[in-house]
């Protein structure tokens, strides 16, 4: 009884499910399957518009990426320079003390 009613189920699924061809779904069309040559015209056409809207969208998105990029490296350059200019200041004050530490361990 269970195995035909997980048949029944599965064939319901499949005939209500609507059937896509490669051709609805853009860049995965197989245009050497056309036989009249406007038809392989289109496809191919098709294709490379898909192409070229995915590579603009790559383009578009890597160009951000790269610009986020150079943002935080900025950010990160100007925090080594105050670290870099904190650092000399507090070995310039560690060395005037241990200068008044020997000026005052000699006398």
């Amino acid at each position: 009884m269970g195995r035909s009613l997980h048949f029944v189920v599965m064939m319901l699924l499949a005939l209500m499910s609507p059937r896509a061809t490669a051709q609805d779904i853009p860049g995965l069309e197989a245009c050497t399957a056309e036989k009249q040559m406007e038809r392989r015209t289109g496809c191919l056409q098709s294709n490379d518009d898909f192409l070229q809207r995915a590579l603009s969208k790559l383009t578009r998105e890597t160009q951000a990426k790269i610009a986020a990029s150079d943002r935080a490296l900025a950010t990160a350059q100007a925090d080594i320079a105050t670290l870099k200019s904190a650092m000399e200041k507090l070995i310039s004050e560690l060395a005037q003390m241990k200068e008044k530490v020997e000026s005052t361990s000699k006398k």
